[in-house]
């Protein structure tokens, strides 16, 4: 069994020079994709059950899968809450089996956020798990505009929650279907002057490939959060898939045509993160 916590990915990430990622699932097919793919490169991943997918299929459900999927993995695998929102649905998470927990408070007053996110660090390292917080707020592509995270704020959030990675705003956007601008380095490095906790990327998808090498080999950012690239190159294949075969109706066979290059999908995004070998 590779079952993993966050902290047991990235801690040897942040002194070794590379990043895990944070693969956003939203069903059975991608998540065993994603697990083949890191298996194929040696690599630890980080399953990811975002809001979206919890509206699909319930925590439970997803709790057993991420878990089954582990156990027969060669590679290290967390099971990741992405993104949620009340102290109950963590703890739900927990009973569910997953290793890992990821409270959003970026949108609430910064004491506020703090506080809860420390009673959900607390209820997850009294179980053996991991917690990841988020300070700054990070928009969406056509949305909600960024919040960028205060260098002093972050000191204060990392000391007083006791996370185990910090999420940071930086230039970064959620649900970018195409490479965006450059992150401000600058912001990266003043928050790494301050706290020595791993730093995390929500909305990967929009960093270019160039950046996600260097950052990865040359900070503390340690995770990176890939869910939009991935979506789209499963809907390209899906599509393709079902364009070629008119009369073919069977799901099984459709979606089987869709692993291989969503693997192939996935492992360029591993690669992309850096290994200790590949340095």
């Amino acid at each position: 069994m590779t079952l993993a916590t966050l902290a047991e990915v990235l801690q040897p990430a942040l002194h070794q020079g590379h990043a895990v990622a944070g693969l956003v699932t939203l069903g059975w097919e991608d998540m065993r994709a994603y697990v083949a793919a890191a298996e194929a490169e040696g690599v630890p991943v980080i399953l990811q059950a975002g809001p979206s997918c919890r509206a699909h299929t319930p925590l439970p459900v997803l709790g057993t899968m991420f878990r089954h999927l582990a156990e027969g993995a060669s590679v290290p695998v967390v099971a990741h809450l992405d993104h949620g929102y009340t102290l109950e649905e963590c703890r739900i998470a927990l009973d569910c089996g997953f290793t890992s927990l990821m409270f959003d408070g970026s949108k609430l007053p910064l004491d506020q956020n703090i506080a809860e996110t420390a009673a959900v660090a607390e209820l997850a390292h009294g179980a053996g798990i991991s917690c990841e917080g988020e300070i700054g707020f990070v928009g969406y592509a056509g949305g909600e505009g960024s919040a960028g995270t205060d260098p002093g704020e972050a000191a204060r959030f990392a000391r007083e929650t006791g996370v185990d990675a910090m999420a940071v705003s930086v230039g970064n956007v959620h649900l970018q279907t195409g490479p965006g601008t450059a992150l401000d380095v600058a912001r990266i490095r003043a928050i790494e002057a301050v706290t020595s906790v791993p730093l995390v990327i929500h909305g990967g998808s929009g960093v270019p490939d160039e950046q996600r090498r260097a950052l990865a080999a040359g900070s503390a950012v340690c995770k990176f959060n890939i869910g939009t690239e991935l979506r789209m190159a499963f809907g390209l294949a899906l599509r393709s898939a079902v364009n070629r075969d008119p009369h073919r109706f069977d799901r099984v066979q459709i979606l089987r045509d869709v692993h291989d290059p969503l693997v192939a999908a996935t492992r360029r995004v591993l690669r992309s993160l850096g290994t200790p070998s590949r340095q």
